[in-house]
């Protein structure tokens, strides 16, 4: 394995794609810890589809597309939590709408849209390897203000985690750090859906916390196993991709499928 990633690595580009892919796995592993244990993970597979419609929308009108991205899926994340709280309408079904919204906007653009060259594979499942180095630098200033702000308020996301009205007992503004839970969500989707793919970058934020929480006994130890999971497979995945000439996105998410298969099997091992 030591070898493939050397050999691998000599190139500046897939170097470049490692270093972004080792970012998002952990920004994805440390909102994922959060989203997971409150039964919220299914906004992340809303908001990769806003991406992926947002994304469109900024190639056909030759805008940057994760510049463009970003300040959009930030606010249908908003949305989505005002929405929610509405009593006519569950968090379920405002993400399911709004999905299925930006899903058939994105397709319906980049499917009638002749004039440009798009491919829509690439936006559905990922380019990893297609990172420029403009695009790097932007996953690695945002990926450190997401891993950054979630350390600095990781006391209040571990508190509204669990218990939102002691939470409020204790004098945590609850609705301020849900909207922050919510934008640190968003800036790791739009990070990561152009390389990782509309369809598959939810599962960066599902499988870690899945894995861990096989493991793990508390909420410090779920992050810890979740993220170090997280990087993990995401290196054999990158690295396994490369050997065999698949698609890096699903092969990572595949190998994130078998850590958690693993991982499952290892918690009903008796005592």
């Amino acid at each position: 394995m030591l070898s493939i990633l050397t050999e691998m690595l000599q190139y500046d580009f897939i170097l470049r794609a490692f270093i972004v892919g080792i970012i998002i796995s952990l920004c994805s592993a440390l909102i994922g810890s959060s989203l997971v244990l409150r039964k919220q993970s299914m906004i992340g597979d809303g908001l990769s589809h806003v991406a992926f419609g947002s994304v469109a929308i900024a190639t056909i009108l030759g805008l940057a597309p994760i510049e463009f991205s970003i300040p959009i899926v930030i606010a249908a994340s908003i949305f989505i939590l005002r929405l929610s709280q509405n009593s006519k309408i569950n968090g379920d079904a405002a993400i399911a709408a709004l999905s299925a919204s930006a899903l058939a906007i994105g397709t319906f653009l980049i499917s009638t849209n002749h004039g440009t060259n798009i491919d829509l594979n690439s936006y559905l499942f990922g380019s990893i390897l297609a990172v420029s180095q403009h695009d790097a630098i932007i996953c690695f200033f945002l990926g450190a203000i997401v891993i950054a702000i979630f350390l600095i308020f990781r006391r209040q996301i571990f508190a509204i985690t669990f218990d939102e009205l002691f939470a409020k007992a204790i004098g945590i503004k609850v609705s301020v750090h849900n909207t922050i839970l919510a934008i640190l969500c968003s800036l790791t989707i739009a990070i990561g859906m152009r390389t990782l793919g509309a369809l598959l970058i939810s599962s960066l934020i599902i499988f870690p916390c899945l894995s861990a929480l096989q493991l793990s006994k508390n909420f410090r130890q779920n992050t810890i196993i979740a993220t170090t999971i997280s990087i993990i497979c995401f290196i054999i995945g990158f690295a396994a991709s490369y050997m065999l000439n698949a698609p890096t996105g699903a092969t990572v998410v595949l190998v994130n499928l078998v850590a958690f298969t693993l991982c499952w099997i290892y918690s009903k091992l008796p005592e």
